[in-house]
């Protein structure tokens, strides 16, 4: 299993940038002296809006409870069947193969890279090199295939998430290109509505990206609560508590 070690703490050259090439891990953290919390991420396929919420990229269920080939334990790599989407090259590095279903039960593997892969067709997982399989895998097994929250990260949509929420956009980081959001402390964010001073707000809201006063706990997600009272469609103070 992997060796583990302290937290990670980034220093960055920059908060408001984007670069096309990564200066830190997917996920690293940086606190400032006042409290607030970062994490270094990629873009998706659109540049992000400053003071959007911000998710993962959207789940494909295509990549879910898969169906591996025969693993022994202490095997570095092992091999699943696709479901009907492609992968594109390293889609899953810096993610996870999450063993859902008995022989291996619990265990989340880290992948460190895998080749391009057609829709329906096989994949090799590539482990980790500290990590090896704990428990054999059969032909019984399942597998799902969990990609790094921070990669590939998207505005939050209006009425349905796709995806965890990560954080909110302080800089406009270009459409594939690394940079930081907030995931806690204060943070300006756009507002749905007029929510009260001290309340919690949520996603999803009307508007993709915004929080709104919780009304609907069962489908939203907490992340923060105002700082001020809210104006609708401004961007205002939010006290941040995504992670």
């Amino acid at each position: 299993m992997p060796n583990f070690q302290g937290a990670i703490q980034i220093a960055p050259r920059n908060l408001w940038s984007s670069s096309a090439t990564p200066e830190a891990p997917l996920g690293a953290r940086f606190e400032t002296s006042d409290g607030r919390v970062f994490r270094y991420c990629l873009a998706g396929a659109t540049a992000l809006v400053v003071g959007n919420v911000i998710q993962a990229s959207a789940q494909d269920t295509a990549h879910q409870q898969l169906t591996p080939a025969a693993a022994a334990a202490g095997a570095t790599s092992f091999v699943a069947a696709l479901g009907a989407s492609a992968a594109a090259a390293n889609l899953y590095a810096g993610g996870w193969a999450i063993i859902d279903t008995t022989p291996g039960l619990g265990y989340a593997y880290p992948i460190s890279g895998h080749a391009a892969v057609l829709s329906s067709g096989n994949i090799t997982l590539n482990l980790d090199r500290a990590s090896g399989i704990e428990v054999a895998l059969t032909t019984t097994s399942r597998v799902s295939l969990q990609r790094n929250p921070y990669a590939g990260v998207i505005q939050s949509p209006a009425s349905t998430l796709t995806g965890a929420v990560v954080g909110v956009a302080v800089y406009p980081i270009v459409a594939a290109q690394y940079g930081w959001i907030q995931t806690h402390g204060p943070a300006a964010v756009l507002i749905g509505g007029t929510p009260g001073v001290g309340l919690a707000v949520v996603v999803p809201g009307d508007t993709a990206g915004e929080v709104v006063v919780d009304g609907a706990a069962s489908a939203t997600k907490v992340v923060g609560s105002m700082m001020v009272t809210g104006v609708d469609g401004k961007v205002q103070a939010v006290l941040l508590n995504i992670n």
